[in-house]
């Protein structure tokens, strides 16, 4: 059972969670402070952390047996669980129906709106793994798919939807987006090969690059808006330096000529980067304002 459990969380690749979880706690704190002046009890933390738990997996788990046939015929993806035979699509499907359970119940314990806003959630987790068929907009969809965690974070503790939550939002959005057009580009030949849609194979490995930058100049404009929009302080905005000077390096380190660092932009510095933001933050509102 250990090792079947090691191969599922393989398989939604956990080590992800980085990306999204630090901003979806972020997104609760921060929208607690600006709408309540308190911040989110324990209970909700936990019931946020079930609810990010349940959708990733399920997503993740979707969109393994939604791509098994792909994943098959790629070099990169040949070694996944449901092509290598290691987990049947029958097992995944299980595993889905779980995660998806756990999603439900932790928003049933959340906000009146949570639960009101969960079948768009549940759309987006199922819709964006069918839409590199047909659009290079994917990355797009993805990231306006994982942007949901601050933002379900933001309305979990506060049953509401500003400005500022809609800002972090599109901000989180677009930085999701540019650095999977990045990390995209590593299959630009088997997506050519295969029909498939990406902003890589539609425009070019360079012309991806320059278009994630320009994703990433959104995220930076969005987050440097959010302090104004909010209560942080001058902490928050030296964390943002730091965000900003890691998202020039991710840029600086990958070129249409040498991708051979693509894992490290793609991995290391993105969940340095969300992690980063949130520490800054909740050293900002929780700590310096006891």
């Amino acid at each position: 059972m250990l090792k079947k459990a090691k191969i599922f969380l393989e398989m939604i690749k956990i080590e992800h969670t980085l990306f999204a979880l630090p901003f979806a706690f972020m997104g609760a704190i921060l929208g607690s402070v600006v709408v309540s002046q308190h911040l989110p009890s324990w209970g909700q933390i936990g019931w946020i952390l079930m609810a990010m738990v349940g959708a990733r997996s399920a997503a993740m788990g979707l969109n393994r047996v939604i791509d098994k046939v792909f994943d098959g015929r790629n070099p990169r993806t040949i070694a996944r669980a449901i092509p290598a035979g290691l987990i049947s699509s029958k097992e995944a499907i299980i595993f889905i129906v779980i995660s998806f359970t756990l999603l439900f119940w932790a928003t049933a314990n959340l906000s009146a709106l949570s639960m009101k806003l969960l079948p768009i959630a549940v759309f987006f987790l199922v819709f964006y793994s069918y839409t590199k068929r047909f659009t290079w907009a994917c990355h797009i969809i993805l990231g306006l798919t994982i942007a949901l965690a601050p933002l379900g974070g933001w309305v979990a503790v506060t049953n509401d939807i500003s400005i500022a939550a809609l800002v972090f939002y599109v901000s989180i959005a677009f930085w999701v987006a540019g650095f999977d057009i990045i990390y995209s580009c590593q299959d630009y030949e088997i997506d050519k090969k295969e029909g498939l849609h990406s902003i890589p194979a539609h425009f070019g490995i360079a012309n991806a690059l320059h278009i994630a930058r320009w994703f990433h100049v959104i995220t930076a404009i969005g987050l440097l808006t959010l302090f104004y929009l909010t209560d942080l302080s001058w902490l928050y905005l030296i964390g943002i330096i730091f965000a900003n000077g890691l998202l020039f390096y991710e840029h600086k380190i990958v070129n249409p000529q040498n991708l051979s660092k693509l894992n490290i932009a793609f991995f290391n510095l993105n969940s340095v980067l969300s992690i980063a933001v949130f520490v800054f933050t909740f050293i900002d509102l929780v700590v310096l304002r006891k």
